[in-house]
């Protein structure tokens, strides 16, 4: 190959990945400014089960384009259906491509793979986390989990990620029968060490029918992972500042 075509070809790759990084760069922002001006916000679920499935109906129904995935994503083809245009099914890559902001809802287990799997894709991402460590389900990890609290081990394993731990706390049942119901709204703890993804993420927790409570950043997340005090509290958000002696 000839030296120009050869020095071409590499400006061409060259300005595809600093496209690709600009636009990446952009998301969070273009999420955050839509967060301020009450616009819609599109959000990428990554594992559409129980938790995934359910909140991110929640936001269809709020308006939100939502992108729905799974490791087998034909088996979400009847939900998205249910759902309507503003869902879509596919891939866990086209969920994080898709969205401005995500939701993550997997086995535990699961995270060092995603985030190895997806670095750059990820990087600078809005991240809501609502992963759970179970030790008889993920292992070692779960115990990682214990030692260091679980928003920072998820941080760990979602490196560059603007991180907030959220809908971790209450099932899928509960969610679901407790959205949207007249005030006082039921409660959800976040925490995050980014303000501006907390605020992102306030008005999605406000938007699925919920009350967000900020307990603190992600080292302070571990007083409502499993066995914390603010774990399966089916309270309000008076009831669980309380709870957790957080100011009212």
């Amino acid at each position: 190959m000839p030296t120009r075509d050869v020095f071409n070809c590499g400006r061409r790759r060259l300005l595809a990945v600093g496209t690709v990084a600009l636009v990446s760069s952009l998301r969070p922002r273009r999420a955050l400014a839509q967060a301020a001006s009450g616009a819609k916000i599109r959000i990428g679920i990554i594992g559409s089960g129980r938790i995934g499935g359910t909140v991110g109906g929640l936001w269809v129904k709020a308006g939100h384009p939502v992108f729905f995935s799974s490791r087998h994503p034909e088996e979400l083809k009847e939900m998205v259906a249910k759902l309507g245009p503003l869902a879509q099914g596919g891939s866990v890559e086209r969920a994080i491509a898709f969205g401005d902001a995500l939701l993550v809802a997997v086995p535990y287990g699961a995270l060092p793979k995603i985030g190895g799997d997806n670095r750059s894709a990820l990087d600078g991402k809005i991240v809501l986390d609502a992963c759970n460590a179970v030790a008889s389900r993920d292992g070692d990890i779960a115990s990682e989990v214990e030692r260091n609290g679980i928003g920072v081990t998820s941080q760990k394993y979602l490196p560059g990620t603007r991180l907030v731990r959220a809908f971790n706390t209450l099932s899928y049942m509960i969610l679901a029968r407790e959205a949207n119901r007249p005030d006082p709204k039921l409660a959800i703890p976040i925490a995050s060490d980014d303000l501006e993804a907390v605020r992102l993420a306030a008005r999605l927790v406000r938007d699925a029918g919920f009350e967000p409570v900020v307990v603190g950043k992600l080292a302070d997340a571990n007083r409502f992972q499993r066995g914390g005090p603010g774990y399966g509290q089916n309270v309000t958000a008076a009831e669980l500042k309380r709870t957790l002696s957080l100011a009212p």
